[in-house]
């Protein structure tokens, strides 16, 4: 998908079209999650500190990430990929691996079906996405980026190599800044060069274990399989907050605006879960987590910020300020599959009765139309 979170956002409100948007925590500790194409012009993208992208945009228009927003639109695309192969392998909300080999009889080559899909995922969600056609995933992955946004890039098989070769070593899908700054220091710049060298030569750059497959799949070998994924085994949320926290009713309360976005997504997706994980970042970076099993799987609010705040009985700040916190909830399951004790707390099938009845409401009125008195902050 092209700025996914940008781009739904300004989907979703007409008067940021054609404005530079950043999506990402307003305080200028946080990082950018992504950027429209109106913003990427002054320099700013995805992880870069958010101070740095302000910096760099004064006039970007700074928008607070909406998750469950895109969780919800990324069911959309998905549903669209599934419709021309069961063999989907999501890497992210926005993005994912479909192999179609097995769909040509029904849809045309690969070339038609990568049409079909983007004009497919325009019309259910009036968003662009980009698609790259390829033998392997490897090269698939890099060609998809190469025409953004709105983009198709065709691979015929047999040419992968050479599509490779002139592509500067920055596009090499795993190669991060530091890896690519070691292999131009080496005199490696491009994808051909890596090609032409030897594990042995790029291993002793990169290390040894990197160094065959960087060669192989330089040279366009990649013999993975699209692998259809699995459900999430955990759901969370984390804000890190513009001045560090010091007081512990403001520490409960940022920790059940989270529970409460947990409880939301598992109740809109159907799960539940019994260990629940606290994260807590001091302002020297200091992290640290603990974490419960409950004797019942949850998926309410109230529950799991409950157990996050008994969590974060356990940890001495010792007067530090939190930078951060963090709260996720582990082992999840489908609720249909989960296994309920004999003498099962009558209450908690309430509060998850109460937790989709407020999903209700936010889907037919907005996501502020009824929110926990509790996040609404202390006046005075």
């Amino acid at each position: 998908m092209d700025a996914f979170y940008a781009s739904i956002e300004q989907r979703d409100d007409p008067t940021l079209r054609g404005k530079p948007v950043i999506v990402g925590g307003r305080s200028l500790r946080s990082v950018v999650c992504t950027a429209s194409y109106e913003a990427r012009p002054f320099g700013v993208r995805s992880a870069m500190p958010m101070a740095e992208a302000v910096r760099r945009c004064p006039q970007g228009i700074v928008i607070v990430p909406r998750m469950e927003r895109y969780a919800e639109v990324s069911e959309q695309v998905m549903g669209v990929l599934h419709k021309y192969s069961p063999l989907v392998e999501a890497l992210s909300l926005d993005e994912a691996f479909i192999d179609v080999t097995g769909s040509h009889d029904l849809f045309g080559p690969g070339r038609a079906i990568a049409a079909k899909i983007r004009e497919d995922i325009r019309f259910a969600t009036e968003l662009t996405a980009s698609a790259g056609v390829s033998t392997s995933k490897f090269v698939s992955k890099i060609a998809s980026d190469l025409q953004k946004p709105d983009g198709l890039t065709i691979v015929p098989p047999g040419e992968e190599a050479a599509f490779l070769a002139p592509l500067p070593v920055e596009r090499m899908w795993g190669v991060g800044p530091k890896a690519s700054e070691k292999l131009r220091g080496a005199g490696h710049r491009t994808i051909g060069d890596l090609a032409a060298s030897t594990p042995e030569t790029i291993g002793a750059v990169l290390g040894s274990s990197w160094g065959e497959q960087i060669v192989e799949l330089a040279r366009g070998l990649d013999t993975r399989e699209v692998i259809p994924s699995r459900e999430p085994v955990s759901l969370g949320a984390e804000d890190t907050f513009e001045r560090d926290i010091h007081r512990r009713e403001d520490l409960e309360q940022a920790i059940l605006r989270q529970a409460a976005r947990v409880a939301a997504r598992l109740a809109r997706k159907g799960f539940v879960g019994k260990v629940v994980v606290l994260k807590i970042k001091l302002g020297d970076h200091t992290l640290i987590t603990r974490r419960t099993t409950l004797p019942e799987a949850v998926q309410d609010t109230v529950t799991i910020h409950h157990a996050a705040c008994s969590l974060l009985d356990r940890i001495d700040l010792k007067g530090r300020g939190v930078r951060l916190t963090g709260v996720q909830v582990s082992g999840i399951v489908a609720e249909k599959e989960e296994q309920r004790a004999l003498f099962a707390d009558g209450g908690s099938q309430k509060r998850r009765q109460l937790e989709r009845a407020l999903l209700d409401v936010r889907a037919r009125f907005g996501d502020s139309a009824v929110v926990q008195a509790g996040t609404l902050g202390r006046k005075g």
